[in-house]
């Protein structure tokens, strides 16, 4: 079992550099980045946790720019997003980001991708939230083309381009691994299409994980597709233990958004935390 973190990086956090520091020191595998470009005052499509939108929603940074400069400072965690909003990114910009930060790190690049929630965000982007599960499709598989091929070209419904010439390529050949974030049997079904890993949200409950593992297996996943859960509480301590004792690979612990002072010392409690149930 391997262990993460994962956190909106914000304008009134901590410095991302500083924390991936932290993160590696403690010896955790990967640091993990959610995106946001920006979300509409209108507010309308309602926040799926319920409540008020927190406030890191309104406030994150560029995920790759943040990881970059982890990058700078760190030599051996994995860089990855969770998640990447790619029905609203370019794919010939969102290829270059990614290949550009597997470059500067050294192979380092995780690419966590998803289709989102708020569907006043994606109209901003010009996106047309009924086809943006589609359109994720075409995106990922235009990206990897752009990846993998010296001429790349690409002719989908929604994504298309003649023969283009893009460098950087990935260290990491064929290129870096890809996450489909979710917790839906369509986001599952998208990673073994794409035949990519999934990233679904922790279950809150002991007697989930093996309903939430299973809808893989219905997928037609087996135990090939590798699984990372996100957005883990680390006070559910039966539930971590229900996930260490399954095929999971890799559990990311959520940190909340905070200053530096309030953020450096939670690593340590989890290091702590995953020593104790090993």
């Amino acid at each position: 079992m391997k262990f993460g973190v994962t956190l909106f990086a914000t304008d009134e956090g901590i410095w991302p550099s500083a924390l991936g520091k932290a993160v590696e020191e403690r010896g955790f595998d990967s640091i993990w980045l959610a995106e946001h470009s920006h979300i509409p005052a209108s507010r309308e499509t309602p926040f799926p946790l319920g409540g008020e939108l927190p406030r890191e929603y309104y406030r994150a940074y560029d995920p790759f720019v943040a990881l970059a400069s982890i990058s700078s400072v760190t030599e051996r965690i994995l860089l990855g997003t969770a998640i990447t909003l790619i029905i609203q990114r370019d794919p010939i910009h969102t290829a270059k980001a990614v290949a550009t930060l597997d470059q500067v790190s050294g192979g380092r690049a995780v690419l966590g991708v998803g289709v989102g929630w708020n569907l006043e965000e994606m109209r901003n982007h010009g996106t047309d939230p009924s086809v943006r599960g589609r359109l994720a499709d075409e995106r990922l598989a235009a990206i990897r083309e752009i990846w993998t091929k010296e001429q790349a070209e690409f002719h989908g419904t929604l994504v298309d381009f003649d023969q283009i010439y893009s460098w950087p390529k990935p260290v990491r050949q064929p290129h870096p691994p890809i996450y489909v974030g979710g917790n839906s049997a369509a986001a599952v079904a998208r990673a073994i299409r794409h035949d990519a890993g999934w990233l679904p949200f922790a279950v809150p409950e002991p007697r989930l994980v093996d309903q939430q593992l299973a809808m893989a297996e219905r997928a037609g996943g087996g135990d090939s597709t590798p699984i990372t859960i996100t957005s883990f509480d680390p006070s559910k301590r039966a539930v971590l233990s229900a996930y260490m004792e399954s095929r999971v690979e890799r559990i990311l612990f959520l940190l909340p958004e905070g200053r530096e002072s309030e953020t450096l010392h939670r690593p340590d409690g989890l290091a702590g935390l995953i020593e104790s149930m090993q």
